[in-house]
């Protein structure tokens, strides 16, 4: 482990541009993502509204995703990547204009939740599939890494700035700021001198092509285990994050600071997990530092659940943050390394659908269930469901652990 090992992928000009400009815009899209939840749960009062957005969020997932990974294949990632960060940018300005005029209502904010998702819907296959594009193969593992960092940077610091934006002149301000961000990451990527890439194989139908993505990911079992994982985790594991806003009013009788607090604790653990995968980016052990996240994950989440203390409370979700990011960014890792260069952006696409496309559905019931059971419970219940699945995991696919 050491200072350059930790961070090679930055030695590529364009990653740099990249990790700079992006590191920017995610600090922005937290303090959105914050200042929203909060918000929404300010004029409604309840928590299944948490769900709606997490929900129309996530929902495009499912009606775009899929074939946005054909369309990471077909076009030019970059091109595709200004054209959904300038979207996202547009819809920052228009939420940030309706909450100065007081004119947001709750369905303004669902429904531009719903255009931000189908931006990222695109945005994410051509995101994920472009890191090879900026670096070496041999230092892939290592700039998925720092993309988690990077991530997790901006989850540890943006929703603390935005709780204090917050309550200092409110939420459209955290809007405007992430509006502004955008133009950080549109400019690195108009910056990069790119490699010409190999010209891509002659086009045959939509359905064919992602049948082959589809087909790859059936067939071998590895990447199947590891999607299905994402898709567990971030169905039931993942709830906990909606309920957030509410836990931090309901539960610990807080408020906006206490939100943002709860979230920058989760990203502070988030980073440090990043962090150290980033220096152990080619150990021999990988697979087991899978299996650890995937069990540790659930029982933090169980801890959690228990907790009324605000100081155990951030303790907890420092925990859970670093293990949940083990089984991200490992799993991430893994799937793009036993995925050959042609299939990556559709087999990208299934990731990402399965990962993006579960969210909103693990939001929605913990929304119904928070409001029918307390929010307590809906965590238990989806930290048990989590940790059998690591269960199972461990028992039947051993190979998984043998991985580097």
């Amino acid at each position: 482990m050491s200072w350059r090992q930790t961070f090679a992928a930055l030695q590529y000009r364009n990653y740099k541009l990249w990790f700079r400009g992006q590191l920017v815009s995610l600090l922005g899209s937290w303090m959105q993502t914050t200042a929203q939840g909060f918000l929404i749960f300010q004029i409604t009062h309840s928590p299944v509204y948490l769900g709606y957005v997490a929900f129309a969020s996530g929902i495009p997932t499912w009606m775009f995703m899929l074939y946005a990974g054909v369309i990471a294949d077909r076009f030019p990632r970059r091109t595709i990547l200004i054209i959904t960060q300038t979207t996202m940018m547009v819809l920052a300005f228009i939420l940030a204009a309706l909450t100065f005029l007081g004119w947001v209502q709750p369905w303004h904010i669902v429904l531009l939740a719903f255009g931000l998702g189908v931006a990222t819907a695109f945005d994410a296959p051509a995101r994920q599939a472009f890191v090879l594009e900026m670096v070496e193969p041999d230092d892939l593992t290592n700039a998925i890494a720092l993309n988690s960092a990077m991530f997790n940077t901006a989850t540890a610091i943006g929703p603390a700035v935005a709780g204090v934006v917050y309550a200092l002149v409110g939420p459209a301000w955290c809007f405007t700021v992430n509006g502004l961000s955008f133009i950080a990451v549109i400019v690195a990527l108009q910056m990069m001198k790119l490699k010409p890439q190999a010209e891509r194989p002659r086009r045959t139908s939509t359905l064919s092509e992602l049948n082959a993505g589809l087909n790859y990911v059936i067939n071998h079992r590895l990447v199947r285990t590891l999607v299905s994982l994402i898709m567990v985790v971030s169905l039931f594991g993942m709830a906990f994050a909606t309920l957030i806003p509410a836990w931090a009013v309901k539960i610990l009788h807080g408020n906006a600071e206490t939100n943002g607090l709860l979230q920058s604790a989760r990203g502070v653990g988030a980073l440090f997990g990043a962090l150290l995968i980033a220096s152990l980016g080619r150990s021999r052990f990988r697979g087991r530092m899978l299996a650890v996240g995937s069990f540790m994950f659930p029982v933090f989440l169980l801890v959690f659940s228990f907790l009324r203390s605000l100081p155990l409370s951030l303790l907890a979700l420092f925990g859970v943050g670093a293990s949940l990011i083990f089984i991200f960014n490992l799993c991430n890792s893994f799937v793009q390394t036993l995925t050959p260069d042609s299939l990556r952006g559709r087999v990208m696409g299934i990731y990402s659908f399965t990962f993006f496309g579960s969210i909103p559905i693990g939001g929605l019931w913990a929304g119904f269930a928070a409001q029918r059971l307390g929010a307590p419970t809906a965590v238990i219940i989806g930290a048990l469901v989590t940790i059998s699945f690591a269960f199972l995991i461990y028992l039947l696919v051993p190979k998984l652990r043998e991985l580097y």
